[in-house]
């Protein structure tokens, strides 16, 4: 049951998630500028904003979708607000926590805090400890409400029903909702990939504060990091895709979708494939077993079948020849579609160990997880953004209000990867505060890009101007639940 307190929290974070939003892409912008020689940043500067501006865009959308996801179990299973609210606080201090070691620690190791950077203190000394604890609140906040939430659905449906395995058999007795097994598989890769997050930062700390009486295995440590890094960012993204699953025929005017055994099949391939296809991040670690860099490579190529060719697939039908009303909310999802198989395209040409020996660490990573994520699982929950804002205000959405946010959203959006793309296929190394001048193309990119994503976020605060209007609603003493 959807209540008037879930509104309202629901409403408290999608209000924080787009502050937080407009607020690193202008940290984006400025780093692009900056590389393009606009203007003018030091390094340490560069780098600081540069860990914020990752940390942030991560979390704040892995939090999106599982926002997006608890609201929308509101429909089938009991949904716990006090984990909700939890989570939120939690997720507040961890943010707080973890800019204030970027922004007055100066902290700069990155985003991914690969090892042993955290360590090599460049940077105030208590800046490593508390933007270790920062990310330790954000984990064990989103991880004892993803915790809950795939409890909640297992109150209702039995492990093999939420895994929809009835569904292999003609005319199952229970029927299991796309919604609920997607949730299911999605919350499953994120509560590994937070507990390898745990495991990360044990063994930091005790490296921290043991006085060098202890080392980790760099070998160990990366494999950790980047198998939860990769895991979580693509988990957020198939949240996202739940709410496709559970919103574009209803707001197309169409009939739900339903699950089937393809789809069903193609949502457990996902869980084993998405598990294991970080090992394409450490193609270059030599040092690592070959069978796991075979492994990463068969699971990147598997991993982007089965559901995005089961879910193009029930798009296109859905849409094609279609009386379908196009309203902000999904036209957001079906550019979000585009932009998450364009992204997978372009990762999957990464993850081709012949291709990554030209591409790796170049600015073709940067252009195509910011494909699938600023063109992909942004839009998705945008679009449940709109959908649920215009369910508080108990308002229609316009079929026409929207469309020069559309076209600014194209151009500036797959304008600005399009920059990243064309500076990877001239081998650019990314992260990179000022390029080298024998890379003579890198800054006209940057700022090409930079204006791109300026463009981009006209129409972001144009959506944002939109929703937060709705969201304000919930809090009038007049709001009916």
């Amino acid at each position: 049951m959807i209540t008037r307190s879930l509104k309202r929290i629901t409403s408290v974070w999608i209000i924080t998630v787009l502050v937080l939003f407009v607020t690193a892409i202008i940290f984006g912008i400025t780093m692009r500028f900056n590389q393009g020689k606009d203007l003018t940043m030091s390094p340490v500067g560069f780098y600081s904003l540069m860990t914020t501006h990752g940390i942030t865009m991560i979390g704040i959308w892995a939090a999106a979708g599982l926002v997006a996801v608890n609201y929308l179990l509101g429909r089938y299973v009991k949904v716990s607000v006090s984990l909700n609210v939890f989570a939120f606080v939690t997720t507040v201090i961890g943010v707080l926590m973890i800019w204030a070691t970027t922004f007055i620690g100066k902290y700069h190791a990155g985003w991914t805090f690969l090892y042993p950077l955290p360590l090599q203190v460049a940077w105030a000394k208590w800046a490593t400890p508390v933007f270790l604890f920062g990310l330790g609140i954000l984990g064990a906040g989103w991880l004892i409400w993803s915790v809950g939430m795939l409890l909640q659905i297992l109150s209702k449906y039995s492990l093999k029903q939420a895994f929809a395995w009835q569904h292999f058999s003609k005319n199952p007795a229970v029927e299991t909702p796309p919604l609920v097994l997607i949730s299911t598989v999605s919350l499953i890769g994120i509560i590994v990939s937070l507990l390898t997050a745990v495991i990360l930062l044990v063994l930091y700390f005790l490296e921290y504060f043991s006085g060098g009486n202890f080392t980790n295995d760099p070998l160990l440590m990366k494999n950790l990091t980047y198998f939860f890094g990769h895991t979580i960012a693509n988990e957020s993204l198939y949240l996202g895709l739940a709410a496709v699953y559970e919103l574009m025929p209803e707001s197309s005017g169409r009939p739900r979708f339903k699950t089937t055994w393809y789809v069903a099949l193609a949502w457990n391939c996902t869980l084993v494939f998405i598990l294991t296809a970080f090992f394409h991040h450490l193609y270059m670690d030599f040092v690592q077993p070959v069978g796991f860099q075979m492994i990463g490579q068969l699971a990147s190529y598997f991993a982007s079948l089965p559901a995005a060719a089961v879910t193009a697939f029930s798009v296109i039908a859905l849409v094609y020849r279609g009386r379908i009303r196009w309203s902000l909310t999904n036209t957001l999802f079906f550019i979000g579609i585009m932009g998450w198989l364009i992204g997978g395209i372009g990762a999957v040409i990464d993850a081709t160990v012949s291709n990554n020996m030209i591409l790796h660490n170049t600015l073709w990573v940067p252009a195509h997880f910011h494909t699938y994520n600023a063109m992909g699982n942004v839009l998705f929950c945008l679009a449940f953004f709109n959908w649920v804002a215009h369910e508080f205000a108990g308002t229609q959405a316009s079929v026409k209000s929207f469309r020069l946010t559309t076209v600014l959203l194209l151009i500036g959006g797959f304008g600005f990867v399009l920059m990243f793309y064309l500076g990877g296929a001239y081998s650019m190394p990314r992260r990179f505060s000022v390029y080298p001048q024998e890379f003579t193309h890198a800054a006209i990119l940057a700022s090409l890009g930079a204006w791109f994503a300026t463009v981009y976020l006209v129409a972001i605060v144009l959506i944002f101007a939109n929703i937060i209007k709705k969201c304000l609603k919930v809090f009038s003493p007049s709001f009916s639940s």
